[in-house]
């Protein structure tokens, strides 16, 4: 028997601003302090220095602002984790423009800050009820655009971190809402019901055809914490690498999600 199909979740349009708009802060204060030479340093994505990186993460931002620009579709036929499975048809439009938008960009951070300008002149429509949006992917309700916004945040905030050394906090209502996606996405891609991955204190999702459990501790578990979770659904770490540094715990003869791994493009 098919598992049965799951619900889409949803996101608290109120909590989902607030966590935007704070992200969005964490990054910009990272961003003024980065020297030259940070600047110019690899930023661990593939032929992008730091300073591409962070022209990128203005770009994100401000697709908030020119989506809602154009016309509103009439029906939205995108959601968010199948946004997440398809972000792999875009990744090479999206390296172009930020390599292309980074060359003719000279400062970085500037760049973000008039960006965190816009995204704050355009919230109050972003949240209204019943508003949507077309993207490049599909439509899709402007509520659940702004949770594909704290993705790209989280993710490239890591990035940041990582590349510069430097502390670019993460706001707890954002990681909660990209772990959550992601382990949705995860329970899509990989339908069923042998293996429980659990990712507290945010998300614990049933997926991976077989056996179903009915009682007591499933016999297949997987479970990290939501920084390793986020890395490895992004191929930011390799489940293999996780493993044997103990940052994922995997018991029983499924639980293994390398297939499975990264979710997203």
């Amino acid at each position: 028997m098919p598992p049965t199909a799951r619900k889409p979740r949803t996101y608290d349009p109120a909590r989902t601003r607030a966590a935007l708009t704070a992200q969005v802060g964490h990054v910009l204060g990272a961003a003024r302090g980065l020297t030259e030479q940070q600047l110019h340093a690899p930023s661990g994505l593939p032929g992008w220095d730091v300073h591409t990186l962070v022209v990128h993460i203005a770009r994100e931002v401000e697709a908030v602002a020119r989506v809602l620009a154009s016309p509103a579709p009439a029906r939205a036929d995108l959601d968010l984790t199948l946004w997440a499975r398809s972000t792999e048809r875009i990744a090479g439009p999206l390296d172009a423009d930020a390599r292309e938008t980074a060359a003719g960009t000279a400062d970085a951070a500037t760049r973000l800050e008039e960006a965190a300008h816009g995204l704050a002149g355009v919230l109050d429509e972003a949240v209204a009820p019943g508003r949507l949006v077309a993207i490049t992917l599909g439509a899709m309700r402007s509520t659940d655009f702004l949770v594909t916004r704290l993705v790209e945040l989280v993710v490239h905030s890591d990035d940041l971190a990582r590349a510069t050394n430097a502390p670019v906090p993460l706001e707890r209502q954002a990681v909660a809402a990209v772990v959550r996606l992601l382990a949705d996405t995860l329970a899509v891609a990989a339908p069923g019901n042998s293996v429980e991955v659990r990712v507290p204190p945010y998300a614990a999702v049933q997926c991976v055809p077989g056996p179903r459990h009915t009682r007591g501790t499933p016999p297949n578990v997987v479970e990290t914490d939501p920084v390793t979770w986020i890395r490895l659904a992004t191929g930011r770490t390799y489940w293999a690498d996780a493993l044997a540094s103990a940052a994922v715990f995997a018991s029983g003869e499924r639980a293994d999600l390398a297939p499975y791994l990264p979710l997203l493009g």
